[in-house]
């Protein structure tokens, strides 16, 4: 198994990890069931509906 030579640098830790908080806005849209902010191609969480059919009961 391959064990790293010398320690991560914090400097060198968090540079990898700029990319971690980036939020993708364009990604979100509304649900046209019940208006709620959702994912893309995803099922929305409020109302279940996912193109326009109930697939998941509605969440309370």
């Amino acid at each position: 198994m391959a064990v790293p030579k010398k320690k991560t640098s914090r400097r060198r830790r968090d540079m990898r990890r700029a990319h971690d908080a980036i939020q993708f806005t364009e990604a979100v849209e509304y649900c046209p069931d019940c208006g709620e902010p959702k994912l893309r191609h995803r099922v929305c969480g409020a109302c279940g509906t996912y193109r326009g059919r109930q697939v998941m009961p509605a969440s309370e």
